[in-house]
C-alpha cells in the first residue's frame, strides 16, 4: 500500500501551472518506483493512475515516457508499461560515471551552503543517527534519496545536476534489493559518517572536499554491493 502522504494534494491537482503538476506527478511515480512501492515487473495501468491523480491520459503518458527514458520503465507491446529490474553488473558503468561526476560538485558552479542547506544536512544527520537505533531498509532508501538532493544544492551547474539526478535514480533501487542480505546496521553507520563528513566540509565551505568525500563513499558502497551480489 502506498502512503497517502506521497499523493498530490487535491488543490495541487486542480490548480497550478501544468508544468508544475507534470513535475510533481513525475517525482511521485519515480519515488514510488525507487522505494519499490512499484516493484520490478509490475505493470502500471494508465487508467488507474489517471483516476488516482485526476489527470487525463495525455500528460500521464508524457510522464511515463520520461520515466522510460530514465530507464525506470519499459513499454512492451501487447503487455503495457512495466517497471524495469535493477542489475548491479549492468549498472557498473553508471556507478563509475557517478563517482567522477561527484568530484565536479565543488568545481562547477559551486554554491556556498546557506543556512537552509546546512540545516538540511544537519537534519539528515540526525535522521541517520535515529535510523542507527532502528535500521530499516526503506527508511535507509528514503534517507539516501533526500541526502542526494541536499548534496545537489551545493552546485548550480544545471547539466551536472540533471545528469547526476538521472544516474542516481537509476541506481537507488539497488539498496533495497541487497540490504536484506547485508548488515543494515553497519551500512547505516557508514552512511551516517558520510553525512557527517560532508556536513563538516560544507560548514567549512570546502565543497571540493565534499565532492571527494561523496566520490569515495560511492566507490566503497559499490564495492560492498558487488561482494554481496557475487556471494549470491
Amino acid at each position: 500500500m502506498v502512503n497517502s502522504d506521497t499523493l498530490i494534494p487535491r488543490r495541487e491537482k486542480r490548480g497550478g501551472p501544468a508544468r508544475e503538476r507534470f513535475e510533481r506527478l513525475y517525482e511521485i511515480l519515480r519515488r514510488r518506483i525507487c522505494l519499490l512501492d512499484y516493484p520490478p515487473g509490475m505493470r502500471l495501468g494508465e487508467e488507474g493512475l489517471a483516476a488516482e491523480f485526476g489527470v487525463s491520459r495525455t500528460p500521464l503518458r508524457k510522464v511515463l515516457a520520461r520515466l522510460e527514458s530514465d530507464g525506470l520503465l519499459q513499454s512492451i507491446q501487447g503487455v503495457g508499461t512495466i517497471v524495469t529490474d535493477v542489475d548491479l553488473d549492468a549498472l557498473a558503468q553508471v556507478y563509475q560515471l557517478r563517482m567522477e561526476l561527484n568530484e565536479l560538485i565543488g568545481r562547477l558552479s559551486p554554491v556556498p551552503p546557506n543556512a537552509e542547506t546546512l540545516e538540511r544536512l544537519r537534519a539528515l544527520h540526525r535522521r541517520s543517527r535515529d535510523l542507527a537505533a532502528d535500521p530499516r531498509p526503506r527508511a535507509f532508501a528514503e534517507l539516501n534519496i533526500d541526502f542526494f538532493h541536499a548534496v545537489m544544492r551545493l552546485t548550480d551547474n544545471a547539466p551536472l545536476r540533471d545528469i547526476s539526478e538521472r544516474l542516481f535514480y537509476q541506481t537507488s533501487r539497488i539498496w533495497l534489493k541487497y540490504l536484506p542480505k547485508m548488515d543494515t546496521a553497519a551500512e547505516v553507520e557508514v552512511f551516517s559518517r558520510e553525512i557527517a563528513d560532508i556536513l563538516a566540509a560544507a560548514e567549512l565551505g570546502d565543497l571540493e572536499a565534499a565532492g571527494h568525500i561523496r566520490r569515495s563513499h560511492i566507490s566503497m558502497s559499490f564495492t560492498r554491493l558487488k561482494r554481496v551480489a557475487q556471494a549470491g
